[in-house]
C-alpha cells in the first residue's frame, strides 16, 4: 500500500478501558468512511482483546510475546502485513496496559524511522478511576505497591491528552477530584472526561486526534529497574477453554457465572485485580466478563443473548498474585462450573508467569 497510514496509540493502565475506546473510535472512523485497522499487543499469546476485534470484523493482527517497545521491528512489520491486507488509514494500536515510556520507546521511533508510511496523532492515555483515584491520591489502600504505581504515574506524566475514563459512573464532583489530583500530581496538560461505554466526550476527543503529534522537547526519565519490577509484581494468565454441554445453555450466565465464581476466590485470597477478561464465542456469539478492581463486581460487558452447547472460552487474568495461585484457582473453578452446569471441559492452552525485564529495541533521545 502506498501513503500515508495515521496511527492512534491508546495506553492507559490495565482496565482503563482502552479495548472499548478503540471499538467506539473504529466505528466513528468507519462510518466516516475510513477503513480501519488494529494492533492488538500482549505478554503472552491468546489475547481477549485480539478475539473480541475479530469477532466484530475488524482487520486485527497481534504483537504477542512482549510489550510493543521491545517488539518494534514486529509491530512495524504486522503495520505493514495490515497495510498491505486491508489497507487502513487509520491504524488503532493497543499497548500492554503495564507499559509505559511509549513515547520514546515507540512513537518517536515510528516518526523518524516509517515517516514515509506513517503520521502520529496525540499520544492518549486513559486514566482509570477505580485505582486512579487512589493512586493520585496516595492513599495506601490502592492495591498496588509504589513501584507498581510508578508505572502508573510514568504513563500519564508521557501523554499528550489524559482522558478520565468512566465518566458515566462518576459523579460531577468526583470528576472534578481526579482533574485537580491530576494537576497537582502530574501536571497534565490536556484533560478530557469521557465514557467509552456511553459515548459522552468521545466527539472532543476525536477532534483532538484529527490534530498533529507535536513532537516532545525532551523524554521522561524512567527508572527501568523500578519500572521492571512494578510490572513483575502483576501475575499474569492467559488461558484457553473448549467447553461442551449436553443441552444448550445460556451463553452470558455461563461465562458471568464462571467470571464471578473467579472473582470470589480471588478476592477471598486477598487478590487486587488489575484486569481480569473473559471472552466467550460460539459461532457468530459472543460475551464478554470484566473485573477491574477489588472493589468492583464483575460486569457482563458485551452480551450475546445466545444459547449454545460447545464454547470456546478465553481467559486473560492481571492481578498482584502469584501465577501459581492463579493457576490453581482457573483449575478449581474450571472444576466448579463443569459439575454446577454438567459441562464437559478441556484446557487447550494455558501460559501463566510474571513479565520479563521490559528492553527495548529503541529509545529516542
Amino acid at each position: 500500500m502506498e501513503g500515508i497510514t495515521r496511527i492512534i496509540v491508546i495506553g492507559g493502565f490495565l482496565g482503563a478501558g482502552k479495548t472499548t475506546l478503540i471499538r467506539r473510535l473504529a466505528q466513528h472512523y468507519l462510518a466516516a468512511g475510513h477503513r480501519v485497522g488494529v494492533v492488538t499487543n500482549d505478554q503472552a499469546h491468546g489475547l481477549v482483546d485480539t478475539q473480541t476485534f475479530r469477532h466484530e470484523g475488524l482487520p486485527v493482527v497481534e504483537v504477542p510475546g512482549a510489550c510493543f517497545c521491545c517488539k518494534f521491528h514486529e509491530l512495524v512489520g504486522v503495520a505493514e502485513q495490515l497495510r498491505d491486507q486491508a489497507q487502513p488509514d487509520i491504524i488503532l494500536a493497543e499497548p500492554v496496559g503495564s507499559c509505559t515510556d511509549l513515547q520514546a520507546t515507540v512513537i518517536e521511533p515510528l516518526r523518524h524511522l516509517h515517516r514515509d508510511r506513517y503520521e502520529l496523532a496525540p499520544f492518549v492515555v486513559l486514566l482509570k478511576p477505580e485505582h486512579g483515584a487512589k493512586i493520585l491520591a496516595g492513599k495506601p489502600q490502592s492495591g498496588f505497591s509504589p513501584k507498581a504505581a510508578y508505572i502508573f504515574f510514568k504513563q500519564l506524566e508521557e501523554a499528550d491528552v489524559v482522558v478520565i475514563n468512566k465518566v458515566d459512573k462518576l459523579s460531577a464532583e468526583q470528576v472534578w477530584e481526579l482533574r485537580d489530583l491530576l494537576e497537582a500530581r502530574v501536571n497534565a496538560s490536556k484533560v478530557l472526561a469521557i465514557s467509552a461505554r456511553t459515548g459522552q466526550g468521545c466527539d472532543e476527543l476525536v477532534r483532538l486526534l484529527e490534530q498533529p503529534a507535536v513532537a516532545r522537547e525532551r523524554r521522561i526519565e524512567v527508572d527501568y529497574d523500578v519500572y521492571a519490577e512494578g510490572e513483575a509484581e502483576l501475575g499474569w494468565l492467559n488461558a484457553q477453554i473448549g467447553i461442551d454441554a449436553a443441552q444448550k445453555v445460556p451463553l452470558d450466565r455461563l461465562v458471568w457465572a464462571f467470571g464471578e465464581k473467579l472473582r470470589r476466590e480471588l478476592s477471598a485470597a486477598g487478590v487486587e485485580p488489575a484486569h481480569l477478561k473473559l471472552y466467550a464465542e460460539h459461532g457468530p456469539d459472543a460475551a464478554v466478563v470484566n473485573w477491574v478492581s477489588a472493589d468492583e463486581p464483575v460486569e457482563l460487558s458485551v452480551a450475546s443473548e445466545a444459547e449454545v452447547k460447545d464454547v470456546e472460552l478465553f481467559v486473560n487474568a492481571r492481578v498482584v498474585a502469584e501465577p501459581q495461585l492463579l493457576e490453581e484457582t482457573l483449575r478449581r473453578v474450571l472444576d466448579e462450573v463443569a459439575r454446577e452446569w454438567a459441562l464437559s471441559t478441556e484446557l487447550r492452552a494455558l501460559e501463566r508467569f510474571r513479565p520479563a525485564r521490559p528492553v527495548p529495541t529503541y529509545r529516542w533521545s
